[in-house]
């Protein structure tokens, strides 16, 4: 029987809008997008690139990646050009099971672009498989869990408004819940406090401060929530200042985690060694692909830190993310965000992943266990599909 390679890669970019709800509540919040990151940018939706591996048999793999320039800084334009102009060449004719090397000759021809290398990564595990006719959890060690805790997500605006959206989700089922803060320390530690006296200590509270002060307002505002239990605080100081996240995490208690300035492999292990960091927070396009996320929940591990898998995704890279979380999340602690089901009109999947009562099922079937929904993908299509061949 002839070997299984890859013989077509098809890119296709797609914007899905939020639900109209969704941006009339993100136009309440602070900065118009309910949250402090320093953003001149309308967010009404999301820009994602959808990639088709096909095999010699007739098989397709399917990877998502979602872009948002105020934090991956290329378009989906510049990812469909990178994989077409260079990226391809190393994984037409590739087996699709051979990540590792697919992945190895990538990183070693192009630098960085780690979202485009992570687009092919992801399809490459769902052909995979597909071929062997295992669920994508099965190829990476197996399922810990079937049914996988969420956190729910408070965007930043008056503190009664947040109240309200945090009963939503804890009547829903959520215990855990991260709420986006950066406006001062004293309304930070209004919000927090009245999250704490109406929930009670049931609950798991973390924060995301979306860069919003330097290094000394931040150890401030940290130290003024820690009395209320926190789990983390995201992103407290600018993306690019490692240094002044380093001395941040030295002088208070509560962990701090990266987000909009940890893209790569070599941004995860500069933090950690940095001491800047005590919780990593991997998807599907950090630090780009499942090998790389594998990667890094195996740095977290070996260091005794938290992981956070959080995204808010289309159905692909939601299903990427709950087999990935279902197969290390004796490795995670926290709870998982997964929003893109909330916020956008279409997850651009067949059948819905079932996301009742806080928590998430693992999707069944090989690969990722979804099926893309091709109508749905026309409907939100922002140009022609690009097609590249052996």
């Amino acid at each position: 029987m002839e070997k299984t390679r890859i013989t077509r890669i098809d890119l296709t970019p797609l914007y899905v809008p939020f639900h109209a709800h969704v941006r009339e509540l993100m136009s309440q919040g602070a900065g118009g997008l309910g949250m402090a990151i320093p953003a001149e940018e309308e967010w009404l939706g999301g820009d994602f690139v959808l990639c088709a591996l096909h095999d010699n048999d007739g098989r397709v793999g399917w990877g998502e990646a979602f872009v948002w320039l105020p934090e991956t800084g290329a378009s989906p334009d510049q990812i469909v050009d990178i994989i077409r102009a260079s990226l391809s060449r190393y994984v037409l004719g590739e087996n699709p099971f051979n990540v590792e090397r697919i992945m190895h000759r990538m990183d070693a021809n192009v630098a960085r672009c780690e979202v485009a290398k992570g687009l092919l990564d992801l399809a490459c595990y769902d052909l995979a498989g597909r071929t062997a006719g295992l669920g994508v959890c099965d190829l990476i060690g197996g399922a810990c869990v079937r049914e996988i805790p969420l956190c729910g997500l408070i965007p930043l605006m008056d503190t009664a408004s947040m109240l309200g959206i945090g009963r939503m989700f804890y009547d829903d089922g959520c215990r855990s819940f991260r709420l986006k803060l950066g406006t001062g320390a004293n309304d930070d530690v209004d919000k927090i406090k009245s999250f704490r006296e109406t929930f009670g200590i049931g609950i798991r509270l973390r924060v995301d401060y979306n860069q919003a002060y330097t290094p000394d307002e931040a150890v401030r505002a940290i130290k003024a929530i820690e009395p209320y239990g926190i789990d983390f605080a995201e992103q407290p100081v600018r993306a690019a200042d490692y240094i002044g996240m380093a001395a941040v995490q030295r002088q208070v208690a509560v962990p701090v985690m990266a987000h909009e300035g940890c893209f790569s492999m070599r941004d995860y292990l500069t933090l950690v060694e940095l001491g800047a960091v005590r919780v990593l927070g991997v998807n599907s396009e950090r630090p780009g692909g499942l090998t790389m996320a594998l990667r890094a929940i195996a740095v977290a591990e070996s260091r005794g830190m938290g992981v956070v898998i959080h995204n808010q995704p289309l159905g692909i890279a939601s299903a990427m993310h709950l087999h990935l979380a279902a197969a290390r999340y004796h490795a995670l602690g926290h709870a998982v965000e997964l929003f893109g089901h909330m916020m956008l009109e279409d997850d651009l999947i067949i059948s819905p992943i079932d996301y009742s009562g806080g928590r998430a099922m693992l999707p069944d079937g090989p690969g990722w266990g979804v099926e893309p929904d091709t109508t749905a993908i026309d409907k939100y299509r922002t140009g022609k599909t690009t097609t590249i061949t052996e």
